[in-house]
């Protein structure tokens, strides 16, 4: 209710901005891959990261951020998966880092074409290998949403806390007040202080977060609409996701509720489901990152594996075998 009379409050100050967002162009060319960029089909730069395995490479996973983050995130992850050979990439989506329009939201289906367009890319620069696509947070809503179509190069996927906490599962005065701000200042950017939310137990990596000015500070209300809108497609897409999944969760998760989360992970076909009771919404970057990222890394070279941290037979879902052949 606090949020609404926020927003009522705001009706007497001078209207802002109307809504921008800066969706794909036309396609002009193909898209290509660099070492530190890609071009996606109608030109648009994307920053790209690549960390290296330690010896010889066993598997590659993509890497794609959440909401206000950008490709830095994964440095800290990449570097510990590198010791189980495994080779990591991450881009700065768009709005995001520095990636076209930072601030600004391009589209749902933009995100989602981008990261099949980028899978098909890296993955061929890989043939042999298992290459497998990780979202953390809004990049596993855009993930999820990329696996229901996946390009040939995608032999899995791995979502740590994905967003997809859409409009069904809000109370009724966050549609509303959402719908408000959208409607009335779409260019209204609130720094969320004050909301006492925590991320991650990581105190230490959270000041680098909030030091680092690529990390954005001040979400435009168009923007978050249009992150809303993405976690309404990712909370019906679970049931026709194409690729095994492995899925990961956090006790402690302040950011994605559970009831929403559960029902998302228990309607994927093929699911591994991992549950932490020491996790956080920023699984890969807690102070116990390394247990998930020992998951991960398990799961990536055999499937079949039982998780080293025991963290698949605490979920409150059971492992599913996929119908879909690929």
């Amino acid at each position: 209710m606090r949020s609404v009379l926020a927003l009522l409050l705001m009706l007497l100050l001078p209207a802002c901005a109307a809504a921008v967002s800066h969706p794909a162009g036309p396609d002009i060319q193909p898209p290509q891959a660099m070492t530190d960029h890609l071009v996606m089909a109608d030109g648009a730069r994307l920053p790209l990261k690549t960390w290296p395995a330690q010896g010889e490479t066993r598997a590659v996973v993509l890497a794609l951020h959440g909401m206000n983050d950008y490709s830095q995130f994964f440095a800290e992850p990449a570097a510990h998966l590198a010791g189980h050979g495994i080779l990591s990439y991450a881009y700065d989506q768009r709005g995001f880092g520095q990636g076209p329009h930072p601030r600004f939201w391009s589209s749902t289906g933009t995100m989602v074409a981008d990261a099949r367009a980028v899978t098909d890319l890296l993955a061929s620069r890989h043939p042999g290998l298992p290459f497998y696509v990780f979202g953390e947070s809004m990049g596993g809503a855009v993930t999820m949403l990329a696996a229901t179509d996946p390009p040939a190069g995608m032999d899995g996927i791995i979502l740590a806390a994905p967003a997809v906490w859409g409009r069904a599962a809000m109370p009724w005065w966050q549609r509303l007040s959402l719908w408000l701000a959208y409607n009335l200042a779409p260019g209204w950017s609130p720094s969320g202080q004050g909301l006492d939310i925590r991320p991650s137990d990581n105190i230490d990596m959270l000041r680098k977060l909030g030091a680092d000015p690529l990390v954005i500070k001040r979400t435009r209300m168009d923007a978050v609409k249009g992150v809303v809108d993405l976690m309404d497609q990712a909370g019906a897409a679970p049931a026709a996701i194409g690729v095994p999944t492995l899925f990961l969760y956090g006790a402690h998760d302040e950011i994605i509720p559970s009831a929403p989360t559960w029902q998302a992970a228990g309607a994927i076909p093929s699911r591994r489901a991992a549950f932490y009771p020491d996790g956080w919404h920023m699984l890969v970057r807690d102070l116990q990152a390394k247990v998930v990222l020992d998951d991960m890394a398990v799961w990536m070279l055999d499937q079949d594996s039982p998780l080293p941290s025991g963290a698949d037979t605490l979920a409150p879902i059971k492992p599913e075998v996929c119908s879909c052949k690929r």
